[in-house]
């Protein structure tokens, strides 16, 4: 953060800051006790089996290499034995997971961890012994639904099915069921997970106060129920996983699908219906970016054509299938071949597709094929609605089991942290507890795939409302549920949550003539601090967000530029000491390729100054962008002058704009962004009239131009050009609080708890530090401010 002021206050603040300057990184610490487990071979044939068993298991391995067995490690494939026993040193193996020689291992997935490396080096310096027993235990993915049986767990307090097989679950692992969090600790949980925000001191006051055996159930409903908090919480998720964003710019085209899809959510629209419509989208409204995917401008290759992103993409998000390798060649990573990835692309396709291996044509034409022909197909010679109305129903249908799973799936991770089955996208992976999957994912279709209720299954178990453990475990390699892992806020959770408790939302910018509007983060670009936080820029399927920290995100976090101004301004918005910002008295709207020249007429009053704003509004190139003012001119009731006549000050320059066609000499040409002031002082003007527009040459799509212009009369506030109105998403109300009365209020909105007596006297010092007697300081609060947006607590789901 800026130094503000050098009083002791902010030196506190400035060490609590660095001490956390890097909080993501102190609920993940690496596990030190994996390599010292004795039994290596219960570790390591779990490890290759989840890890390399998709490509090189017992069935047709790649390369002709079986890791999942002794002898097929000790006989190698093409390349020679993969390990020596009692020389890790000399074991193809590891050189290949740790990246000594190339391709690193496992191809196209995350790279092994530390630990994990330490432990198969160990294990064959060792002698790489093996359990023979485990190595015929073999587990296999089914397609069907499968609906098994709610065992009994002989406890009372139990009543949510999911518990009950957790139970068994605990019980055949010899662990006790640990006792739910507190309600605190519950409240604040479910507040983020349903509306990504945390519960203001008010409502969770109500609620610790409601005495109600089932006031857990009831506060999940009544969350769910507010449809719009909802939906702007969850659709970041599926952002991520469809591939929406909102004013980015690619090196090509898409069609956003956001208008649709939040209006999915907010209805619930049941998710066989949802994806129906985003496979086969026929009806007014209907999300056709889906499909079209993102058009690369240029050559690409033929794995990146519409049709082979619509395959790839519905295989990955709604089946746990990945394609991507196989979309250029057969896999090396799973069983899947490049003519099953084009049978798929056909669905998605107008004409016959040729397959193309590697870019090189093979001279074969792709017959529409499912993924699994047996739940049905298509004529090859049907017209592409019938095709895609058949993919839909395909990959909807009750038969294939494994639709719902993989969403089930999903939604565990997302609200608990770590997936039934793990990685989410290859759903051929053994689950930890496929009894639990296949009853979650019957009881979802049953249901008629209504999310919501899915949600509702899953918060209101005490499986859910268990004590969040480390992100590790406790350092098994065999993974064993212990419970939810600790997950930090997403980073739109993150600035919303901040904008919730001090006010300052940030606003949409409307089109011409339209007044901007408070938002929540989604419907903005991603900044800075967002991306620095882990929101990804989604040019392509996003299923699990980095959880690395990274300098750039301590750099945001201590230093950055979005969020000192976010609680700079909060804290001014706290006090009622925040300025209202200069309205503009001509905003031309967004200026584009396809736009006219607009034409300004201000009138300046007893203004002394005038203030010309170019602001970039999304062209794909903004530093080619030519742009600005002609025929610009100051009119008053005893001169008038050309605006040529007048000292031009920098970043300005006169020149040529030629627009539609027509030469404009004596232009005022600015880069953009660009700011300007005139001194008006003296002149005697009442009118300032001018007309823009941008420049013929600046048309080209790889420039892509999108540029608004502004006039002010006193100097711009350049983070807010526009005219704001209506409500924000969350009320806001000013308060005249005493330090003491505010310290406890941001622990409660921030934390969910009071601060403890300590934190308590350090944050009234911080707040009063500097200001008169009685009164608390802007700087103080906004340093209290920064240092709980800081603190793990904060972002941090325990």
């Amino acid at each position: 953060m800026p130094f503000r002021s050098k009083d002791s206050s902010f030196s506190a603040a400035l060490l609590i800051g660095m001490v956390l300057a890097c909080p993501y990184r102190l609920w993940s610490q690496p596990d030190s006790s994996i390599a010292s487990k004795s039994n290596y071979a219960a570790l390591v044939q779990p490890l290759l089996h989840e890890k390399c068993g998709a490509c090189h298991g017992q069935s047709n391995p790649q390369a002709g290499l079986n890791l999942l067995s002794r002898a097929g490690l000790l006989k190698g494939g093409q390349s020679g034995p993969a390990i020596v026993p009692g020389s890790s040193e000399a074991s193809l193996l590891i050189h290949r997971v740790s990246g000594e020689k190339p391709p690193t291992m496992p191809m196209g997935n995350s790279p092994l961890r530390a630990a994990e490396i330490d432990l198969l080096k160990t294990w064959i310096d060792e002698g790489a012994r093996w359990d023979e027993t485990a190595e015929n235990a073999s587990w296999k993915p089914i397609l069907a639904p499968r609906r098994p049986e709610v065992p009994s767990s002989g406890d009372v307090e139990l009543n949510n099915p999911v518990d009950h097989f957790v139970s068994r679950y605990f019980r055949g692992h010899s662990l006790a069921f640990p006792e739910a969090v507190s309600d605190a600790v519950f409240a604040r949980r479910v507040y983020f997970d349903i509306w990504g925000l945390p519960p203001t001191p008010e409502q969770l006051d109500d609620f610790l106060g409601d005495s109600r055996r089932d006031k857990r159930e009831r506060l999940v409903d009544a969350l769910l129920q507010d449809a719009v908090p909802y939906s702007e919480n969850w659709i970041s998720f599926w952002n991520d996983l469809l591939r929406n964003d909102e004013g980015v710019v690619y090196h090509g085209e898409r069609k956003s699908i956001s208008k649709w899809l939040v209006e999915a959510l907010r209805q619930n629209l049941p998710f066989n219906r949802f994806v129906q419509a985003l496979l086969n989208p026929g009806k007014p409204g209907d999300p056709e970016g889906f499909l079209i995917g993102v058009n690369w401008r240029g050559v690409v290759s033929a794995s990146q054509t519409p049709p082979m992103q619509a395959a790839q993409n519905a295989a990955q998000i709604f089946m746990g299938i990945n394609l991507k390798c196989a979309s250029c060649h057969d896999s090396f990573i799973n069983q899947w071949k490049l003519d099953e990835s084009y049978g798929l692309a056909s669905f998605f396709s107008e004409n016959p597709l040729e397959l193309v291996r590697c870019d090189v044509r093979q001279g074969k034409t792709a017959q529409p094929r499912f993924l699994y022909p047996e739940l049905g197909g298509v004529n090859s010679e049907a017209p592409l609605a019938e095709k895609r109305a058949m993919a839909s129903r395909l990959m909807t249908t009750a038969e294939n089991g494994r639709f719902a799973r993989t969403l089930v799936n999903r939604y565990w991770k997302k609200l608990l942290g770590r997936g039934l089955v793990e990685p989410v996208d290859d759903m051929d992976v053994e689950p930890w507890s496929a009894d639990l999957l296949d009853w979650l994912a019957s009881d979802f279709v049953e249901n008629g795939y209504d999310l919501k209720s899915l949600i509702r299954r899953i918060v209101t178990s005490r499986t859910y409302q268990l004590p969040a453990v480390s992100s590790h475990g406790e350092g098994e390699q065999v993974y064993v549920f212990h419970g939810p892992t600790v997950r930090h806020l997403t980073a739109e959770q993150f600035v919303d949550s901040l904008s919730a408790v001090t006010g300052e939302w940030p606003f949409r910018e409307g089109s011409s003539g339209v007044a901007a509007y408070y938002c929540r983060n989604w419907q903005l670009k991603s900044s800075p601090l967002t991306r620095a936080l882990g929101r990804p820029i989604r040019d392509q399927v996003f299923t699990t967000r980095s959880e690395e920290p990274t300098t750039l995100q301590a750099l945001e976090l201590v230093n950055g530029e979005d969020l000192n101004y976010l609680l700079r301004q909060g804290a001014r918005r706290l006090l009622n000491q925040r300025p209202s910002p200069p309205r503009n008295l001509f905003d031309s709207g967004i200026v584009s390729r396809s736009s006219a020249a607009v034409e300004a007429d201000v009138r300046l009053g007893a203004a002394r100054e005038l203030w010309l704003v170019l602001e970039d509004a999304g062209s794909y190139d903004p530093s080619r962008v030519k742009a600005g003012w002609f025929d610009a001119r100051f009119t008053g009731a005893e001169s008038r002058r050309r605006l040529d006549e007048r000292k031009v000050p920098v970043p300005g320059e006169l020149g040529t704009l030629r627009v539609d066609g027509r030469s404009h000499p004596d232009s005022l040409i600015l880069p953009v962004p660009a700011m300007v002031k005139f001194d008006l002082s003296g002149g005697g003007y009442d009118r300032f009239q001018a007309t823009v527009g941008i420049d013929d040459s600046s048309m080209p799509s790889d420039i892509g131009p999108r540029v608004r212009f502004f006039v002010f009369t006193e100097k711009p506030d350049r983070r807010q050009l526009i005219q704001v109105q209506g409500e924000p998403p969350v009320p806001f109300f000013p308060r005249t609080l005493t330090a003491g009365q505010w310290a406890s209020r941001l622990y409660r909105h921030l934390l969910g708890r009071l601060p403890e007596e300590e934190e308590r006297q350090s944050a009234v010092s911080m707040l009063t530090a500097g200001a008169s007697t009685g009164s608390v300081s802007t700087d103080g609060l906004e340093d209290l401010l920064w240092a709980l947006s800081l603190s793990p607590e904060f972002q941090f789901l325990r």
